[in-house]
Protein backbone atom coordinates (compact mmCIF):
# COMPACT_ATOMS: atom_id res chain seq x y z
CA UNK A 1 0.00 0.00 0.00
CA UNK A 2 1.18 3.57 -0.58
CA UNK A 3 -0.53 6.21 0.88
CA UNK A 4 0.06 9.88 -0.86
CA UNK A 5 -1.10 13.34 0.89
CA UNK A 6 -0.42 17.22 -0.10
CA UNK A 7 -2.22 20.07 0.03
CA UNK A 8 -4.30 21.65 -3.14
CA UNK A 9 -5.64 25.14 -3.87
CA UNK A 10 -9.41 25.28 -5.26
CA UNK A 11 -10.46 28.15 -7.42
CA UNK A 12 -14.04 28.62 -6.67
CA UNK A 13 -15.91 27.12 -3.91
CA UNK A 14 -19.63 26.99 -3.27
CA UNK A 15 -21.24 27.82 0.12
CA UNK A 16 -21.18 24.58 1.96
CA UNK A 17 -23.07 25.84 5.16
CA UNK A 18 -25.70 24.50 2.77
CA UNK A 19 -24.49 21.05 2.93
CA UNK A 20 -23.25 21.16 6.14
CA UNK A 21 -19.90 22.26 7.90
CA UNK A 22 -17.15 22.01 5.89
CA UNK A 23 -14.88 20.59 8.69
CA UNK A 24 -17.61 17.45 8.17
CA UNK A 25 -16.96 16.76 4.17
CA UNK A 26 -15.12 14.21 2.39
CA UNK A 27 -14.94 14.40 -1.37
CA UNK A 28 -14.75 10.64 -2.67
CA UNK A 29 -13.28 8.80 -5.34
CA UNK A 30 -12.28 5.50 -6.29
CA UNK A 31 -10.81 3.81 -9.08
CA UNK A 32 -11.86 -0.03 -9.84
CA UNK A 33 -10.85 -2.52 -12.46
CA UNK A 34 -14.64 -3.14 -13.28
CA UNK A 35 -17.96 -1.78 -12.75
CA UNK A 36 -18.65 -4.83 -9.89
CA UNK A 37 -17.09 -5.09 -6.95
CA UNK A 38 -17.72 -9.39 -6.76
CA UNK A 39 -15.84 -9.72 -10.01
CA UNK A 40 -13.35 -6.33 -10.14
CA UNK A 41 -11.05 -4.79 -7.69
CA UNK A 42 -10.25 -1.57 -5.92
CA UNK A 43 -7.03 -0.12 -6.35
CA UNK A 44 -7.21 3.62 -5.87
CA UNK A 45 -9.20 5.93 -3.26
CA UNK A 46 -8.92 9.50 -2.92
CA UNK A 47 -10.72 12.46 -0.58
CA UNK A 48 -10.33 15.55 0.05
CA UNK A 49 -10.89 17.28 2.75
CA UNK A 50 -11.00 20.89 4.64
CA UNK A 51 -8.70 21.27 7.57
CA UNK A 52 -6.82 24.62 9.12
CA UNK A 53 -7.42 26.86 6.52
CA UNK A 54 -5.96 24.57 3.76
CA UNK A 55 -7.62 22.13 0.90
CA UNK A 56 -5.64 18.50 1.22
CA UNK A 57 -5.86 15.63 -0.71
CA UNK A 58 -5.33 12.06 0.25
CA UNK A 59 -5.23 9.01 -1.79
CA UNK A 60 -4.71 5.07 -0.91
CA UNK A 61 -3.12 3.27 -3.91
CA UNK A 62 -3.29 -1.03 -3.59
CA UNK A 63 0.91 -1.25 -5.80
CA UNK A 64 -0.33 -5.18 -5.33
CA UNK A 65 -3.28 -6.76 -5.60
CA UNK A 66 -3.24 -7.92 -1.40
CA UNK A 67 -2.90 -4.37 -0.76
CA UNK A 68 -6.68 -4.02 -1.11
CA UNK A 69 -7.84 -4.98 2.31
CA UNK A 70 -4.83 -2.74 3.64
CA UNK A 71 -6.21 0.39 1.96
CA UNK A 72 -9.72 -0.15 2.76
CA UNK A 73 -8.84 -0.82 6.24
CA UNK A 74 -6.91 2.18 6.59
CA UNK A 75 -8.99 4.26 4.65
CA UNK A 76 -12.37 3.46 6.28
CA UNK A 77 -10.37 4.30 9.96
CA UNK A 78 -9.82 7.75 8.34
CA UNK A 79 -13.12 8.43 7.45
CA UNK A 80 -14.52 8.58 10.75
CA UNK A 81 -13.47 11.67 11.21
CA UNK A 82 -15.95 12.62 8.62
CA UNK A 83 -19.73 12.93 8.77
CA UNK A 84 -20.78 13.84 5.02
CA UNK A 85 -19.53 12.29 2.04
CA UNK A 86 -19.76 13.86 -1.37
CA UNK A 87 -19.16 11.98 -4.58
CA UNK A 88 -20.52 12.68 -7.79
CA UNK A 89 -22.73 9.47 -8.69
CA UNK A 90 -21.59 8.16 -5.65
CA UNK A 91 -24.91 6.42 -4.47
CA UNK A 92 -24.96 4.68 -7.48
CA UNK A 93 -21.62 3.34 -8.00
CA UNK A 94 -18.50 4.69 -5.25
CA UNK A 95 -20.43 4.09 -2.02
CA UNK A 96 -22.12 0.41 -3.28
CA UNK A 97 -18.98 -0.87 -4.45
CA UNK A 98 -17.14 0.36 -0.86
CA UNK A 99 -19.62 -1.25 0.93
CA UNK A 100 -19.45 -4.55 -0.87
CA UNK A 101 -15.66 -4.26 -0.66
CA UNK A 102 -15.59 -3.62 2.78
CA UNK A 103 -18.21 -6.84 3.48
CA UNK A 104 -15.85 -9.30 1.50
CA UNK A 105 -13.14 -8.72 4.18
CA UNK A 106 -15.73 -8.54 7.16
CA UNK A 107 -14.15 -4.27 7.79
CA UNK A 108 -16.91 -2.85 9.81
CA UNK A 109 -18.79 0.59 7.10
CA UNK A 110 -21.57 1.66 8.54
CA UNK A 111 -22.96 3.64 5.41
CA UNK A 112 -25.88 4.68 6.81
CA UNK A 113 -23.80 6.57 9.37
CA UNK A 114 -22.47 9.12 6.59
CA UNK A 115 -25.06 11.60 4.97
CA UNK A 116 -24.62 10.59 1.18
CA UNK A 117 -24.53 14.28 -1.05
CA UNK A 118 -24.15 12.80 -4.06
CA UNK A 119 -23.67 16.21 -6.80
CA UNK A 120 -24.44 14.12 -9.83
CA UNK A 121 -28.13 13.56 -8.54
CA UNK A 122 -28.77 17.20 -7.59
CA UNK A 123 -27.74 18.79 -10.54
CA UNK A 124 -30.37 16.71 -12.79
CA UNK A 125 -32.35 19.57 -14.06
CA UNK A 126 -28.73 21.37 -15.30
CA UNK A 127 -28.64 19.26 -18.15
CA UNK A 128 -32.06 20.92 -19.71
CA UNK A 129 -31.58 23.94 -18.30
CA UNK A 130 -28.32 24.55 -19.43
CA UNK A 131 -28.65 22.60 -23.09
CA UNK A 132 -26.22 19.75 -22.09
CA UNK A 133 -25.16 16.66 -24.01
CA UNK A 134 -24.85 14.90 -20.72
CA UNK A 135 -23.85 14.91 -17.13
CA UNK A 136 -20.59 13.52 -17.34
CA UNK A 137 -17.62 14.85 -14.74
CA UNK A 138 -15.85 15.93 -17.93
CA UNK A 139 -18.80 17.84 -19.57
CA UNK A 140 -19.42 19.72 -16.23
CA UNK A 141 -15.80 20.65 -16.21
CA UNK A 142 -15.74 21.89 -19.39
CA UNK A 143 -18.85 24.11 -19.05
CA UNK A 144 -16.73 25.58 -15.46
CA UNK A 145 -13.45 25.94 -17.76
CA UNK A 146 -12.24 23.31 -15.09
CA UNK A 147 -8.82 22.04 -16.95
CA UNK A 148 -7.35 18.98 -16.03
CA UNK A 149 -3.77 17.26 -16.39
CA UNK A 150 -4.88 13.78 -17.47
CA UNK A 151 -8.20 13.69 -19.76
CA UNK A 152 -8.64 9.90 -20.06
CA UNK A 153 -11.62 8.36 -18.50
CA UNK A 154 -11.32 5.59 -15.60
CA UNK A 155 -12.33 2.76 -17.42
CA UNK A 156 -9.05 3.96 -20.11
CA UNK A 157 -7.03 3.59 -16.75
CA UNK A 158 -7.58 -0.23 -15.94
CA UNK A 159 -5.20 -1.40 -18.40
CA UNK A 160 -2.66 1.03 -17.32
CA UNK A 161 -3.25 -0.18 -13.92
CA UNK A 162 -2.37 -3.67 -14.96
CA UNK A 163 0.61 -2.90 -16.98
CA UNK A 164 1.85 -1.24 -13.85
CA UNK A 165 1.75 -4.47 -12.14
CA UNK A 166 3.72 -5.83 -14.40
CA UNK A 167 6.49 -3.58 -14.92
CA UNK A 168 5.93 -1.51 -11.71
CA UNK A 169 6.87 1.25 -14.21
CA UNK A 170 6.76 4.58 -12.01
CA UNK A 171 5.61 6.95 -14.99
CA UNK A 172 2.29 4.40 -14.91
CA UNK A 173 1.73 4.49 -11.39
CA UNK A 174 2.04 8.98 -11.66
CA UNK A 175 -0.70 8.51 -14.18
CA UNK A 176 -3.14 6.85 -12.21
CA UNK A 177 -2.60 9.05 -9.44
CA UNK A 178 -2.86 11.81 -11.37
CA UNK A 179 -5.76 10.65 -13.51
CA UNK A 180 -7.80 10.41 -9.47
CA UNK A 181 -6.31 13.67 -8.21
CA UNK A 182 -7.83 15.48 -10.75
CA UNK A 183 -11.52 13.94 -10.32
CA UNK A 184 -10.93 14.32 -6.71
CA UNK A 185 -9.99 18.14 -6.97
CA UNK A 186 -12.26 19.17 -9.14
CA UNK A 187 -15.69 17.98 -6.80
CA UNK A 188 -15.06 20.81 -4.58
CA UNK A 189 -15.32 23.27 -7.11
CA UNK A 190 -17.92 21.28 -9.38
CA UNK A 191 -20.24 22.50 -5.87
CA UNK A 192 -20.83 25.24 -7.66
CA UNK A 193 -22.90 23.70 -10.30
CA UNK A 194 -25.65 23.80 -7.30
CA UNK A 195 -25.86 27.80 -8.04
CA UNK A 196 -27.77 27.43 -10.88
CA UNK A 197 -30.32 25.67 -8.85
CA UNK A 198 -30.20 28.09 -5.99
CA UNK A 199 -30.84 30.96 -7.79
CA UNK A 200 -34.43 30.39 -8.61
CA UNK A 201 -34.78 29.53 -4.68
CA UNK A 202 -32.47 32.23 -3.10
CA UNK A 203 -33.58 35.98 -2.15
CA UNK A 204 -35.07 38.19 -5.44
CA UNK A 205 -34.99 42.24 -5.55
CA UNK A 206 -36.60 43.56 -8.37
CA UNK A 207 -34.35 45.88 -9.64
CA UNK A 208 -36.22 46.85 -12.05
CA UNK A 209 -38.83 46.68 -14.93
CA UNK A 210 -39.97 48.44 -18.57
CA UNK A 211 -43.00 47.76 -20.26
CA UNK A 212 -42.53 48.51 -24.28
CA UNK A 213 -46.71 49.06 -25.42
CA UNK A 214 -45.74 49.31 -28.88
CA UNK A 215 -43.41 45.61 -29.01
CA UNK A 216 -45.63 44.30 -26.65
CA UNK A 217 -43.24 43.26 -24.52
CA UNK A 218 -41.65 43.70 -20.51
CA UNK A 219 -38.39 43.60 -19.27
CA UNK A 220 -37.68 42.64 -15.78
CA UNK A 221 -34.26 42.97 -14.07
CA UNK A 222 -34.03 40.77 -10.24
CA UNK A 223 -31.05 40.82 -8.51
CA UNK A 224 -30.29 37.84 -6.86
CA UNK A 225 -28.86 36.66 -3.24
CA UNK A 226 -26.26 34.27 -5.06
CA UNK A 227 -24.27 34.15 -8.33
CA UNK A 228 -23.52 31.66 -11.15
CA UNK A 229 -19.82 31.52 -12.10
CA UNK A 230 -20.80 30.60 -16.17
CA UNK A 231 -23.72 33.09 -17.94
CA UNK A 232 -26.59 31.60 -19.93
CA UNK A 233 -29.72 32.03 -21.27
CA UNK A 234 -32.63 29.75 -22.58
CA UNK A 235 -36.11 30.04 -24.19
CA UNK A 236 -39.53 28.80 -23.66
CA UNK A 237 -42.49 29.51 -25.57
CA UNK A 238 -43.64 32.43 -23.55
CA UNK A 239 -40.36 34.53 -22.35
CA UNK A 240 -36.50 34.49 -22.60
CA UNK A 241 -34.35 34.04 -19.65
CA UNK A 242 -31.04 35.07 -19.38
CA UNK A 243 -28.59 35.09 -16.16
CA UNK A 244 -25.68 36.48 -15.45
CA UNK A 245 -23.40 36.51 -12.31
CA UNK A 246 -26.37 37.47 -9.47
CA UNK A 247 -28.78 39.04 -12.25
CA UNK A 248 -31.86 36.99 -14.19
CA UNK A 249 -33.44 39.15 -16.80
CA UNK A 250 -36.60 37.82 -18.27
CA UNK A 251 -37.67 39.16 -21.62
CA UNK A 252 -41.64 38.34 -22.29
CA UNK A 253 -44.78 39.53 -24.39
CA UNK A 254 -47.58 40.78 -23.02
CA UNK A 255 -51.26 41.52 -24.02
CA UNK A 256 -53.09 44.77 -24.04
CA UNK A 257 -56.30 44.60 -25.08
CA UNK A 258 -59.60 43.22 -23.26
CA UNK A 259 -59.95 39.80 -21.91
CA UNK A 260 -62.67 37.76 -19.84
CA UNK A 261 -62.48 37.00 -16.19
CA UNK A 262 -64.73 33.99 -15.86
CA UNK A 263 -66.73 33.07 -12.63
CA UNK A 264 -66.48 30.53 -10.35
CA UNK A 265 -70.46 28.41 -9.11
CA UNK A 266 -72.05 29.56 -12.53
CA UNK A 267 -75.36 28.32 -11.01
CA UNK A 268 -75.38 31.49 -8.85
CA UNK A 269 -74.99 33.87 -12.19
CA UNK A 270 -77.39 35.53 -14.77
CA UNK A 271 -76.12 36.69 -18.05
CA UNK A 272 -77.03 39.95 -19.19
CA UNK A 273 -76.88 39.72 -23.37
CA UNK A 274 -77.06 43.93 -23.99
CA UNK A 275 -74.49 44.30 -21.52
CA UNK A 276 -72.50 41.36 -22.29
CA UNK A 277 -71.20 40.42 -19.17
CA UNK A 278 -72.62 38.07 -16.21
CA UNK A 279 -73.87 39.36 -12.93
CA UNK A 280 -75.06 37.66 -9.54
CA UNK A 281 -78.21 36.54 -8.92
CA UNK A 282 -78.38 39.44 -5.67
CA UNK A 283 -77.72 42.15 -8.60
CA UNK A 284 -79.62 40.16 -11.28
CA UNK A 285 -83.21 40.63 -9.73
CA UNK A 286 -83.31 43.88 -10.12
CA UNK A 287 -82.76 43.43 -13.97
CA UNK A 288 -86.29 42.94 -16.29
CA UNK A 289 -86.39 38.79 -16.73
CA UNK A 290 -86.16 40.12 -20.81
CA UNK A 291 -82.78 40.99 -20.23
CA UNK A 292 -80.98 38.29 -18.48
CA UNK A 293 -80.32 34.72 -19.11
CA UNK A 294 -79.15 31.94 -16.80
CA UNK A 295 -75.46 32.20 -17.42
CA UNK A 296 -73.52 29.37 -18.86
CA UNK A 297 -69.96 28.37 -18.35
CA UNK A 298 -69.09 30.07 -21.59
CA UNK A 299 -71.10 33.18 -21.04
CA UNK A 300 -70.06 33.54 -16.91
CA UNK A 301 -67.85 36.43 -16.72
CA UNK A 302 -66.75 39.89 -17.37
CA UNK A 303 -64.92 41.92 -19.11
CA UNK A 304 -61.65 44.09 -18.35
CA UNK A 305 -59.14 45.60 -20.81
CA UNK A 306 -55.42 46.53 -19.59
CA UNK A 307 -52.26 45.30 -19.57
CA UNK A 308 -52.16 41.08 -18.87
CA UNK A 309 -48.97 38.80 -18.61
CA UNK A 310 -49.13 35.07 -19.90
CA UNK A 311 -49.87 32.48 -16.97
CA UNK A 312 -48.36 29.06 -17.45
CA UNK A 313 -48.96 27.48 -14.19
CA UNK A 314 -52.24 28.26 -11.94
CA UNK A 315 -52.64 29.43 -8.98
CA UNK A 316 -55.15 31.09 -6.65
CA UNK A 317 -53.38 33.83 -5.65
CA UNK A 318 -53.58 35.57 -9.24
CA UNK A 319 -56.85 36.14 -10.73
CA UNK A 320 -57.14 34.35 -14.60
CA UNK A 321 -58.54 36.16 -17.37
CA UNK A 322 -58.72 34.54 -20.94
CA UNK A 323 -59.66 35.60 -23.81
CA UNK A 324 -62.80 33.00 -24.58
CA UNK A 325 -63.60 29.80 -21.99
CA UNK A 326 -61.80 27.42 -23.66
CA UNK A 327 -58.71 29.18 -24.40
CA UNK A 328 -55.31 27.49 -23.89
CA UNK A 329 -53.46 30.54 -22.52
CA UNK A 330 -54.60 32.17 -19.49
CA UNK A 331 -53.28 35.76 -18.24
CA UNK A 332 -53.24 37.68 -14.96
CA UNK A 333 -53.34 41.31 -14.63
CA UNK A 334 -50.02 43.40 -14.67
CA UNK A 335 -49.77 45.64 -11.90
CA UNK A 336 -46.67 48.05 -10.41
CA UNK A 337 -45.98 46.33 -7.24
CA UNK A 338 -42.30 44.85 -6.74
CA UNK A 339 -44.36 42.12 -4.47
CA UNK A 340 -46.72 41.48 -6.95
CA UNK A 341 -44.26 40.89 -9.73
CA UNK A 342 -41.51 38.71 -7.95
CA UNK A 343 -44.12 36.80 -6.97
CA UNK A 344 -45.80 36.19 -10.30
CA UNK A 345 -41.67 35.52 -11.53
CA UNK A 346 -41.01 32.76 -8.62
CA UNK A 347 -44.43 31.29 -10.26
CA UNK A 348 -42.93 31.52 -13.87
CA UNK A 349 -39.82 30.15 -13.21
CA UNK A 350 -40.29 27.24 -10.75
CA UNK A 351 -40.05 24.64 -12.78
CA UNK A 352 -36.92 25.70 -14.09
CA UNK A 353 -34.98 23.96 -11.07
CA UNK A 354 -36.89 20.79 -11.39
Amino acid sequence: MIVVSKTFPVNQIYDTSRIGPLKDIAFIDIETTGLSASGSGLYLIGIAYHRQMEWHLRQWFADSLSAEQEILTDFFEFLRDFQIIVTYNGDSFDLPFLEKCAAQYSIPFEREKYESFDLYRKIRPLKKLLSLDNLKLATMEAFLGISRENPTSGKDMIPVYEQFLETRDESLYHDLLLHNEDDIRSLPELLVLLSYLDIFRCDWKLAGFSLNSEDSMLTAVIDCSISVPVAFSYTTTLYTVSIRANQIIIDMPIFSGELKYFFDHVSEYDYLPEEDRAVHHKVAKFVDKAYRVKATPQTCYTRKTGVFLPMLQLDSMFDLFREEYDSPVCYTEFREDPDFLLSYFRLLLSGSSS
